[in-house]
């Protein structure tokens, strides 16, 4: 695996030289002031006594520091006027070589350059344009890289993130989200528990991440202060070494007076998360928000008449500066030099929060998470000050009661009515490794190109506070960019290169190959009408699709891809350009040229759908989350519940000596999630009963288009696998206990009918497992079993985040593994060894498990994210190096899954997807007709 550079010979920063360079760059209104209040304070230590009428009043021996401080309350953050006339960053580190990237394709932040120049020289980019041949010569070891037409952005901003604080991988000592001390805790600080060792770092800034807001967690209405971090490693190795811009009150010094007060950053939360920790309403958060802030309107107030006395001489009884550590972080926001982030989802929180603003007139600077604000804008513009952003995920709803109304095209509805839009991870809630995916996804729904790479560059340095430095490619600025491997809009695009302070990140990368088309931004799909009812129907359209006719006739098809009958997919040759495809109920009738197929339609009423050169492919398969048994994650009311672990405790008398816990048992139709994903080319789900114990239980196939389970086709197969978790916790058994538990129950012949089916390799047994160690072990028992029965045992692993780590003993065994998710990350320690694929790495978990001849297929973890299984085979392709075919891109997520789960294959060509403008790997390509022999249906979407 790839290491990036630790810059361990490099000095530190040179903190003398950055207040050196401070006091240069002093603005000028604010040296007045300190000029005019040093010749008062000069006059009056004179004689260190002032005449107020006849009496003399002893003046304090710190007037002066009162005197400027007094002065500084009403300034307001922001950097210093001559700040882009500087030549060196405060975050240089000597040594670092100047860069010259030529020939590249820029998009600055809000404009785009075509074959630009861009140098970067002690940590600030110094020239934007097209150089002129020799302009450069004077600099000595420049460092120069041809782009040859790449897309260079600014580096990625992460508004909001918990990277170090809610590390990589998860332990107990690195636990430090959040504070359960109490509701309203300002005081606190992100920074005291950053963490520098956390995994995510690394994988982030390989997205291309080189600054994230790191704030505290939404446990707490007020959570406690955020800090601005670059992700770089430094050789202090320090969490300090990693802030960008800290106050200036950071270590218990007063504000700079030469300087303005910089941005300081804080959590704020309401809505189900405070409630939820603490037994509270929201009644109760927000009275509680409401004496926080009253208690720091009374210090303010406090504050402002003793400076108005101090600032007219009035010394006498005047007494210490009334200041207060717990609170003075909250004074500093109605002062408006905070940038308050409010975790709020729905409208009876948006709507309370505002009014808070309000009352005690402080701005906002973002709504974080915010499903619903595309609903009430105009309540998000009647907060004080200004319009606050919405800082949002793509796709990630529906997971509690107050995400459920959110909509993929809310980025485009706000921006339609002029509020800035933010694409946050919320990491490790998302990956932050792919943020971009998060701007990807709102474009294809709607949200303008520029908006969309905004929302993760220069908006979110804007709403931070540090557009002055970061978020642009502008001389001046930071030299934080990203030269991609395609345009950032495109699907899976990759750095090649990342730099942060001028500084390249990535040692080696790995730089996939991709095609020329992917270097302009895709074509997006019209979703018009979608995005039109999602305002109609208050975020909960009907998602039931229309039936069309008996007869159907797809026409000016480019491609079609079915099921090759020996377990793969391939390409039907006979569909080409302006081919057409007639149905009869679902039942594909005829292929290839209209006259061909002419007889099939000829004399009836067909209903004709243009798919404009689009494509057909096999229905897609859901597998690792709960669809379909859960409809909202965060209510236990509409889950299907939780099995007994035979382990942990003792199981009811009702079921003893019963089968197995099936699945289809606890299915639930029609859910949002499992329509959406159905919209989105998913046609199958495989679920197994949600478990905390050994044995999950016995899974199910189902039709994610069903209304019901009593209609046609709703139930695909009722019992596909057995499903066992094995692996490591807190409160359960041994992994060794575990394991001997499944070998006993796979060895004992009193066992469940089902238990002897899986022993004489009938029925799959598919084990959820992370850990390469626990894998080998399986992999043994599967001999083991073998040895003593004779029969071979059909072993699935899934997780296998460290699966590849055993490649070629996986091969040699014939065991699969379905990658839950497709993209790793190192969640806990169990998955801690990796395989993250370009920058990082050539090889990625599925191109190596491929090239053992393993069979692979792919998975999720939450059902919001099944209707993204599109995505996920594509992303597979496109990262592979060419090793995956379009062909073996769908089979990840159909026919291999179909064999690693034990689902046996409808018979013909099974259900079918119908995408217009391209295949479904495409994201120019939309959804606009689910084909299903098996349900008698062509649905229209």
């Amino acid at each position: 695996m790839d290491k990036l550079p630790t810059y361990s010979e490099s000095p530190p920063v040179d903190f003398p030289r950055l207040a050196r360079w401070k006091l240069k760059h002093r603005m000028a209104p604010i040296a007045l002031t300190l000029c005019l209040i040093s010749i008062a304070s000069l006059l009056l230590s004179l004689s260190q006594i002032a005449l107020l009428g006849k009496q003399a009043v002893q003046l304090p021996l710190h007037a002066e520091q009162i005197l400027q401080r007094c002065n500084m309350l009403h300034a307001k953050p922001g950097p210093p006027s001559d700040f882009h006339q500087r030549t060196e960053s405060d975050r240089f580190v000597e040594g670092t070589p100047a860069t010259l990237i030529r020939n590249a394709s820029i998009w600055t932040g809000d404009r785009e350059i075509t074959q630009g120049d861009i140098l970067l020289d002690k940590g600030i980019i110094k020239f934007v344009g097209h150089a002129s041949p020799g302009m450069f010569n004077n600099f000595k070891d420049l460092v120069t890289l041809d782009a040859g037409g790449s897309w260079v952005t600014p580096g990625i901003v992460d508004l909001h993130s918990h990277l170090g604080v809610d590390s990589a991988p998860a332990l107990n000592g690195a636990g430090d989200t959040n504070s359960l001390k109490g509701p309203i805790l300002p005081w606190l600080r992100s920074l005291d528990g950053l963490n520098t060792h956390d995994d995510a770092y690394r994988l982030s800034i390989s997205g291309g991440v080189t600054t994230a807001n790191v704030l505290p967690g939404s446990a707490n209405a007020i959570g406690g202060q955020a800090f601005v971090i670059k992700l770089r490693p430094t050789a202090e190795r320090s969490p300090s070494s990693m802030l960008l811009e800290p106050p200036y009150t950071l270590n218990g010094t007063h504000v700079d007076p030469t300087l303005p007060p910089r941005w300081r950053q804080m959590k704020h939360a309401c809505g189900e998360n405070p409630s939820r920790v603490y037994g509270n309403t929201r009644m109760d958060t927000f009275w509680a928000f409401r004496q926080a802030y009253d208690t720091a309107r009374q210090i303010k107030e406090q504050q402002d008449a003793y400076c108005t006395r101090a600032l007219a001489g009035e010394w006498e009884n005047l007494g210490e500066f009334p200041d207060n550590l717990q609170w003075e972080a909250l004074v500093d926001v109605l002062r408006g030099r905070v940038k308050v982030h409010t975790h709020c989802y729905e409208a009876v929180d948006l709507d309370d929060f505002v009014r808070l603003t309000n009352e005690f007139q402080f701005p906002i600077a973002a709504f974080h998470h915010a499903h619903e604000t595309y609903l009430v804008p105009g309540t998000l513009k009647q907060a004080y000050g200004h319009t606050p952003a919405a800082a949002l995920f793509a796709t990630n709803a529906r997971y509690k009661r107050e995400a459920y109304r959110g909509s993929e095209f809310a980025p485009r509805i706000l921006a339609e009515n002029g509020i800035d839009v933010v694409m946050k991870s919320d990491h490790p809630v998302l990956n932050s490794r792919f943020l971009l995916y998060e701007a990807q996804q709102a474009y294809i729904y709607g949200l303008p190109a520029h908006l969309a790479l905004a929302a993760v560059t220069s908006t979110s340095a804007r709403i931070m506070g540090q557009d002055h430095r970061i978020g642009f490619i502008r001389e001046g600025y930071d030299a934080d960019l990203v030269v991609w491997d395609s345009h950032p809009l495109a699907l899976g695009t990759t750095p090649q290169q990342v730099w942060i302070d001028g500084i390249p990140q990535l040692s080696e990368p790995a730089v996939a190959s991709k095609p020329a088309s992917f270097q302009q931004a895709p074509r997006t799909p019209n979703f018009d009408l979608e995005a039109a009812a999602a305002i109609k129907y208050d975020g909960l359209p009907p998602l039931t699709p229309k039936k069309a006719k008996d007869l159907v006739v797809l026409a000016n098809i480019s491609s079609m891809f079915v099921p090759d009958g020996m377990g793969g997919v391939m390409s039907v040759a006979e569909v080409g350009e302006g081919s057409v495809v007639a149905l009869r109920k679902g039942v594909v009738r005829c292929w290839g040229a209209a006259a061909a197929c002419a007889d099939e339609f000829a004399s009836e009423d067909a209903e004709w759908i243009d798919l404009e050169g689009g494509s057909i492919a096999p229905g897609l398969i859901s597998y690792g989350s709960p669809l379909g048994l859960e409809e909202i994650q965060g209510e236990s009311s509409t889950h299907d519940g939780t099995v007994f672990d035979p382990l942990t405790g003792s199981i009811p008398s009702i079921l003893a000596g019963s089968e197995l816990i099936k699945a289809s048992d606890g299915l639930q139709f029609a859910g949002r999630d499992t329509l959406i994903a159905y919209r989105a080319g998913v046609t199958t789900g495989v679920t197994a009963p949600s478990s905390n114990g050994l044995i999950v239980g016995l899974s199910t196939a189902f039709s994610t288009g069903a209304a019901h389970r009593l209609e046609d086709g709703a139930i695909i197969q009722d019992v596909a696998a057995l499903h066992v978790q094995i692996g490591h916790s807190n409160r359960g058994p041994s992994v060794s206990t575990q394991i001997a538990a499944l070998r006993n129950i796979l060895l004992d012949d009193k066992s469940s009918t089902t238990f002897t089916e899986v022993a004489k390799g009938a029925i799959p047994l598919v084990v959820q497992v992370q850990n390469a160690d626990i894998i080998a072990s399986l992999i043994e028992l599967k001999k083991e079993i073998r040895a003593r029965t004779g029969t071979d045992i059909q072993l699935t692993v899934s997780g296998a985040a460290e699966a590849h780590l055993l490649a070629k003993e996986l091969g040699e065994a014939g065991v699969g593994v379905i990658l839950t998710p497709s993209r790793p990350f190192p969640d806990y320690w169990e998955s801690k060894r990796i395989l993250p694929g370009p920058p990082l790495t050539h090889e990625s978990a599925i191109t190596t498990l491929l090239a053992h001849g393993v069979t692979v297929g792919i998975g999720n973890v939450e059902q919001w994210s099944a209707r993204n299984t599109r995505f996920d085979v594509a992303w597979a392709a496109l990262e592979s190096f060419d090793r995956i075919s379009k062909e073996q891109a769908l089979a990840l997520a159909s026919v291999n899954l179909e064999k690693l789960l034990g689902v046996k294959p409808s018979g013909g060509l099974g259900d079918m997807v119908a995408t217009r403008g391209g295949t479904v790997l495409d994201s120019e390509a939309k959804v606009v007709g689910i084909i299903s022999a098996r349900r008698g249906v062509v649905d229209l979407i």
